[in-house]
């Protein structure tokens, strides 16, 4: 478990995905990434193939939840290769707009370079305002690479 000042990030579980079925399930919540909101029954292989891992060595996958209080609000997570991890967030349209994310991500990085990883990335559609914000707030900067039209932003 990651704890931040407001939030937990607890490491995924399959029994979460019910509600987190429930936190996803705002369809403009996919309007940079694309898809739809997931069903229980998709969270729930969803996640049992992120807790089996990658087939590639050297290749780390980690997924936490996030709560705050009594409620799931969000999801973190963390693709590590070689050193570098790949981060991406998502918080739920209810719980938008309270610094969830920027907190959740803030923790999320602090034990990232606690663990010896080098390099922090993430990508982001260059329209997602929001989370350029937070990806700055944490640490990284818009570079000018794009890829599958995201920018990658870089510590």
């Amino acid at each position: 478990m990651i704890q931040t000042e407001r939030l937990a990030l607890l490491p995924l579980r399959v029994e979460y995905a019910e509600e987190m079925a429930k936190v996803l399930s705002d369809p403009s919540l996919y309007a940079f990434t694309g898809g739809e909101p997931p069903s229980v029954e998709v969270l729930e292989a969803r996640f049992r193939r992120q807790l089996a891992g990658p087939d590639r060595a050297g290749e780390q996958w980690l997924n936490w939840v996030v709560r705050s209080g009594d409620e799931l609000v969000g999801y973190v997570q963390a693709t590590i290769v070689d050193r570098t991890a790949e981060i991406a967030w998502v918080i739920g349209t209810p719980w938008q707009g309270r610094g969830y994310a920027k907190e959740a991500a803030r923790g999320l990085v602090a034990w990232l370079w606690s663990q010896d990883v080098e390099r922090v990335i993430a990508h982001i559609h260059p329209d997602h305002a929001a989370s350029g914000a937070v990806a700055g707030l944490v640490g990284l900067t818009r570079t000018e690479e794009l890829d599958d039209g995201e920018y990658l932003w870089s510590s």
